[in-house]
């Protein structure tokens, strides 16, 4: 696809964001459809994403597209580019925030890691390939990566996921400075243990901190937007544990951690 011709087939800025259907996602979408901003809503499942569509158009007088797409095939974002080609629509803000992860490496599927490092690491990196150049051509534009407390650290049991959170970070400060002078902003969001199902089943007493909201951690992203802060890390004893593991050596983390997500043996 011709970039130039993309941008300039566009008319309207709007806000993407993949993993609409719940938690974060949903909570982005609820959130800055209150505050006025058009949307386009991406996951895989088309049912959720209609009936949240339809919700926020009524209650907001927004307008929201659904562009159903599973993230972990190789051709999903060139399908979604390709539905925003044709729409008309041009994307002003993206949020990266599909993703998910859990289980033992020797023990988890190959196909599900592999679908793992498509969703949180290849389709971040395609979609943002294939929105950026128009964002820089109009001089504007931002993009929040949703990585997590576990992109500072190594996280046995989950070491997958972890590695896929740490490649986040890292991208997202590299390319918030590559784009810094182009009026393109970039965010890495960090969040640690949230009220979202992505820790349903997890044994609390093993997971640090008290849980935060979906809501809470969509308000950290959009202030550090507004602050032109590039990693963002959510609550007060989220920031201190993630910043404590900078100065510990590497094995002493990655053992404190493989003590709190080893999984419980079975009775």
């Amino acid at each position: 696809m011709n970039i130039v011709q993309y941008s300039r087939a566009m008319t309207t800025d709007r806000t993407l964001i993949t993993g609409a259907s719940s938690g974060i996602g949903e909570a982005f979408a609820r959130v800055l459809a209150a505050r006025g901003d058009d949307l386009v809503l991406v996951a895989r499942s088309a049912g959720k994403l209609e009936a949240l569509a339809a919700e926020l158009t009524a209650r907001h007088n927004v307008r929201v597209d659904v562009v159903p797409a599973d993230l972990s095939l190789p051709d999903a974002t060139d399908g979604i580019v390709a539905e925003l080609t044709a729409r008309g629509i041009a994307i002003g803000t993206l949020v990266n925030n599909a993703g998910f992860g859990n289980g033992e490496f020797a023990t988890l599927d190959a196909a599900r890691q592999r679908d793992e490092v498509f969703v949180n690491v290849v389709a971040p990196v395609v979609l943002t390939r294939a929105l950026l150049p128009s964002m820089i051509e109009r001089g504007r534009g931002a993009i929040v990566n949703v990585g997590s407390t576990a992109s500072f650290q190594p996280v046995p049991y989950m070491a997958t996921y972890g590695a896929t959170k740490a490649f986040v970070l890292s991208f997202s400060e590299a390319l918030a400075e590559e784009v810094r002078a182009h009026g393109v902003r970039v965010v890495a969001l960090c969040p640690g243990q949230t009220e979202t199902a992505f820790f349903t089943g997890m044994d609390e007493a093993r997971s640090p901190g008290r849980a935060r909201t979906s809501e809470q951690v969509v308000a950290t992203a959009l202030r550090a937007l507004e602050r032109g802060r590039v990693v963002a890390i959510d609550g007060f004893a989220n920031y201190v544990l993630a910043n404590a593991s900078r100065f510990s050596p590497r094995w002493l983390v990655a053992r404190i951690a493989a003590r709190m997500f080893r999984p419980t043996p079975s009775r």
